[in-house]
This record gives C-alpha cells, sequence and structure tokens, in this order.
C-alpha cells in the first residue's frame, strides 16, 4: 500500500494522466508542472512528441520570476493562452498531473480558458 506522499502523488497522475489519454485521444495536453517556488506548463503534442508553446514563471518577461502565487498562475495561464493561439491551437485537455484542482492550477485553468484556450 502506497503510504508516502510522493507515492500517493505518483499513483494520482499516472490515474489522471491515463484517464485523460483514453477519453482525449487525439487532442493536444496542456500539462501544469507545479514546484515550491515556480508553476509551468507546456502544450503537449503527445502523438509527435514534441512541445508546441511553454510559459513559466521562471520567464522575465512576465516579471514573475521566483513567484508561484495565484496571480503568477493567472499571468501564466493568460501567456499559454495567447501562445497556443499564435500556434494555431484552440483547444486542449488539461493534465494537472497529481495535483488536485484547486488554487493555483484552478487559476491557472481558468486565465487560460478566459484567454480563449478550450480546456
Amino acid at each position: 500500500m502506497a503510504t508516502s506522499k510522493r507515492q500517493l502523488f505518483l499513483k494520482r497522475r499516472l490515474r489522471v494522466r491515463n484517464k485523460l489519454r483514453r477519453v482525449n485521444a487525439g487532442r493536444l495536453r496542456l500539462s501544469v508542472h507545479r514546484s515550491n517556488k515556480n508553476i509551468s506548463v507546456q502544450l503537449i503534442d503527445d502523438v509527435k512528441g514534441v512541445t508546441l508553446a511553454s510559459a513559466s514563471s521562471l520567464e522575465s518577461d512576465l516579471g514573475m520570476i521566483g513567484k508561484n502565487n495565484i496571480e503568477a498562475a493567472t499571468k501564466i495561464g493568460a501567456a499559454i493562452a495567447e501562445r497556443a493561439k499564435k500556434a494555431g491551437v484552440s483547444e486542449a485537455y488539461f493534465d494537472r498531473g497529481g495535483r488536485l484542482y484547486h488554487g493555483k492550477v484552478k487559476a491557472l485553468a481558468e486565465a487560460a480558458r478566459e484567454g480563449g484556450l478550450k480546456i
């Protein structure tokens, strides 16, 4: 039985990702990674194995270097929606990994939706 937080996180991440792959076959994946200090998001084409667009709190042009709060997540969500439009992408499925859809992850997703990305 998985008892550590890390093991539970990995188990949850696989469960979420596998379900999304079954349900959303052929669509692009909007993958969120959140650490204690930063948050980043990538728009990934799993069929070709390439990243089409990305945004992170480590980018200096967003003005959020080293921040991991709801405000930073909102700016990153808007940035990835804008970059997805430039890449010609209008819809993707939201891969939250093993994180709960709450707080920063939720703010990022809602900002991406408001920016015109259908997730």
